[in-house]
């Protein structure tokens, strides 16, 4: 059967065109559906059941409640305590204040599991703390905003629920240990730039404690990052699935943030609930309209399409992961990050699969890419809430971006070409 070139080009230019003028993603992804589905005379109720099945797993049932956990621990105040938990592990080292800002993001990340959640919520306390401490705008601005990408490696990831999704239905737990390595080299990565950075322009110490302070400092974060032991630590037991796990974890941060910090009232609670189901349903809408999209995609054949165009070229493992990294990086210049992997996994995982990559490992790679573009321009959301915060251009902001820019990709190659960042803790814990 020949590819339908009138028929992807149809699904993919209107789509396009769509977001070009602005339309909603769900909406351009719905209505680029709906008149290829029509070109190809597909019954519409196909087209319904498709959007329906979408939805149909008790894996998605995670998402609303990891969405809500991660708004009630950043409404609760835990930012605050884990910036200074970070200060009192690092803050006497040269440039402490900035070896903080990415160790109160590998630990906020593991609870927020959102790098634009990490950036606003860290970010909004230590860029101007950074800058009233003699560094540069745009040097707080790109420590704050690379080292938030740790929230979308180190569990619990809203987007690595959506990679299982569109992956077929991976093992959630396995997903969540993967990224723990590459999330830790990531920081260590970004504390080292932050160091020699320090020596350099000659950077300040942070905070100085004394035992009992950083006893009290210590005590009191860890209240809150027990909700990570909750989630993690249910799975892993197999006490909890990671629906029950993340359950669990919203009645727990719900009573600390009330009874223990008391650093949320009922009013705020509601809050908290609106936002979070306005959230869930553009996550919804977009999931629904996707999975319609990506069905097409595979009915009009476009992973044989681009599988060829590749292999074409050669069939070596180590260029097809470096091509279809490339493809990730400019993509994620452009789109959303949860959008992009609903989109490319149907299409890029059989490809990946037949060099010999496990679809686990592969998970990682595509969070972990499209996760620096959260950070790179046009449409960086990272990096437009940094900026925002800072007060400064993008422009600027990028300049002083380059070296942990740098670092982010040297990181990305390194989890790309030696799967044992990925694998080995999946496999020893399994």
């Amino acid at each position: 059967m020949p590819i339908d070139t009138l028929g992807i080009s149809l699904l993919l230019g209107l789509f396009v065109a769509l977001m070009l003028l602005r339309v909603p993603v769900a909406f351009a992804l719905g209505l680029s559906s709906l008149a290829t589905a029509h070109y190809l005379n597909l019954p519409m109720l196909m087209i319904a059941q498709r959007m329906v099945n979408g939805l149909n797993s008790f894996t998605f049932l995670a998402v609303p409640f990891f969405i809500l956990v991660g708004n009630i621990m950043t409404e609760g105040g835990i930012s605050d305590r884990l910036v200074r938990l970070a200060d009192v592990l690092v803050g006497r080292m040269r440039g402490g204040l900035a070896q903080g800002n990415v160790v109160a993001s590998t630990l906020f990340g593991g609870i927020s599991g959102s790098s634009v959640a990490d950036v606003a919520s860290v970010g909004s306390f230590l860029i101007p703390a950074m800058k009233r401490s003699g560094y540069p705008a745009g040097y707080s601005v790109s420590v704050t905003v690379t080292s938030s990408v740790q929230g979308v490696l180190i569990p619990p990831s809203q987007n690595m629920i959506f990679y299982s999704l569109a992956a077929g239905g991976l093992p959630i737990s396995t997903l969540f240990l993967a990224g723990y390595v590459p999330g830790l080299l990531l920081g260590l990565s970004l504390m080292i730039i932050c160091y020699v950075m320090a020596r350099k322009h000659g950077h300040p110490l942070g905070g100085n404690y004394t035992r009992r302070e950083a006893l009290a400092v210590i005590a009191d974060a860890a209240i809150g990052l027990f909700t990570i032991v909750i989630i993690i630590g249910g799975i892993l037991t197999g006490v909890f699935t990671a629906t029950e796990s993340a359950a669990v974890a919203v009645v727990y941060a719900l009573l600390v943030t009330l009874f223990w910090y008391r650093s949320l009232t009922l009013k705020a609670v509601g809050r908290i609930f609106s936002t979070t189901l306005t959230t869930l349903a553009m996550v919804t809408a977009i999931i629904m309209t996707s999975s319609v999209f990506g069905f097409l995609l595979s009915y009009l054949r476009v992973p044989d399409f681009l599988t060829q165009a590749i292999f074409a070229v050669s069939d070596d493992r180590i260029f097809v992961l470096l091509a279809v990294n490339v493809l990730l990086l400019i993509l994620g210049m452009l789109m959303d990050m949860g959008i992009l992997i609903l989109l490319l996994t149907p299409i890029l995982l059989p490809i990946v699969i037949q060099v010999g990559v496990d679809p686990i490992h592969f998970g990682i790679i595509m969070i972990l890419n499209l996760g620096i573009g959260l950070c790179t321009p046009p449409v960086g959301t990272s990096l437009l809430v940094g900026a925002g915060i800072g007060r400064i251009s993008l422009e600027k902001t990028v300049r002083s971006l380059l070296p942990f820019y740098a670092a982010m990709v040297i990181v990305l190659l390194l989890v790309t070409y030696i799967p044992a960042f990925s694998l080995t803790l999946p496999a020893l814990l399994r």
